[in-house]
């Protein structure tokens, strides 16, 4: 691997994301990234990738694209509340009476063969650049802690835990057995 690159998803690199989607089975099965928008589970594929590409090009849908040369090897979303309505373990979410940040980090795919070689962690660096350009504020992320403890790099669609931390958020609260809340204001 040479050196990680990061880009946003735009119009122009559309192409290399939806290459990326469409070789890994659309992502989980065909979710194109789109749950976290709210869309329906039961919403066809095809459908999902067309909303998807509508809300690229209307700038409501982003995301840190990973490359190493002209190959996209994974991505990290992120976005405002309003862009990502929906958290896993929203219950637990909303018990703890949270006031909304102006940035959620959501989601990562990492390219199978390219797992646990810094591409989430790339990623992540990325987003937190772009979220910096975009005015920055307050971020939250829904990490798992995988510490002493075997999970599959699949199961990871949030991120770990460590990996927060080594950018420099802090855990907040917990949300479930081994899902946190982290935090970090850019």
């Amino acid at each position: 691997m040479t050196t990680l690159e990061t880009r946003p998803l735009t119009e122009s690199t559309w192409p290399d994301f939806a290459r990326l989607v469409e070789a890994n089975n659309c992502v989980w099965g065909g979710c194109w990234c789109m749950w976290y928008h709210g869309a329906d589970k039961d919403t066809p594929p095809e459908q999902k990738r067309v909303e998807k590409e509508r809300r690229v090009r209307e700038s409501r849908a982003h995301a840190s694209l990973v490359f190493d040369g002209d190959e996209c090897l994974g991505w990290c979303q992120f976005g405002s509340p309003d862009e990502l309505p929906r958290i896993h373990n929203a219950r637990a979410y909303d018990s703890t009476n949270p006031v909304l940040p102006d940035w959620l980090v959501t989601c990562f795919f990492v390219w199978k063969g390219h797992r646990g070689k810094g591409v989430a962690a790339a990623a992540l660096n990325g987003a937190i650049e772009q979220i910096e350009a975009l005015g920055g504020g307050r971020v939250e992320a829904y990490p798992e802690d995988a510490v002493g403890r075997k999970v599959s790099a699949a199961f990871l669609f949030n991120g770990t835990l460590a990996m927060f931390e080594e950018a420099g958020f802090e855990r907040s609260r917990k949300i479930g057995k081994h899902k946190w809340v982290a935090t970090k204001t850019i």
